[in-house]
């Protein structure tokens, strides 16, 4: 039969890998896992015993979020797009940990469609977080930093 762990590395590699389905088999006994949205269903086979499925935990990137800090406020993204911290591979980011920045700072491009669209800041502070990585995929209204206002 399969451990926990070895279910749990599975399902860690369907997320890295954007994998929606996975079966294994290993003589009398099966595993089938099926991840519908950031869920993964695992259903596990003995030969001669009826199935059973069971909710596995979701990966330790859905963990609830941090209460937030009353001090910062999120720029998030006002369209659906492809996140880039600079304007181009080989220029410097836009900002970084620690930049300050003002109203009208560009902090970011979200491409969307074949056009590049420069995001300000909106809000005058220090940057505190990135909370997206370079070439990542954004959605409208997701956050992208976390400021500290001034």
């Amino acid at each position: 039969m399969f451990d926990l762990d070895q279910i749990r590395e599975l399902i860690r590699l369907m997320a890295e890998n954007d994998i929606a389905e996975v079966s294994v088999r290993s003589g009398d006994d099966a595993i089938e896992l099926k991840r519908i949205g950031s869920q993964a269903v695992v259903q596990t086979m003995a030969a001669p015993v009826a199935s059973a499925l069971v909710a596995a935990p979701p990966p330790a990137t859905a963990a609830a979020p941090a209460t937030p800090d009353e001090s910062q406020v999120p720029i998030v993204s006002p369209m659906v797009g492809t996140f880039y911290t600079a304007p181009d591979p080989n220029s410097p980011p836009y900002v970084t940990i620690g930049s300050e920045v003002t109203e009208d700072t560009v902090v970011c491009i979200v491409e969307a469609m074949k056009v590049f669209n420069e995001i300000k800041a909106e809000v005058r502070g220090t940057i505190e977080k990135i909370l997206v990585s370079n070439a990542d995929g954004v959605d409208y209204g997701q956050p992208l930093f976390m400021v500290r206002k001034r």
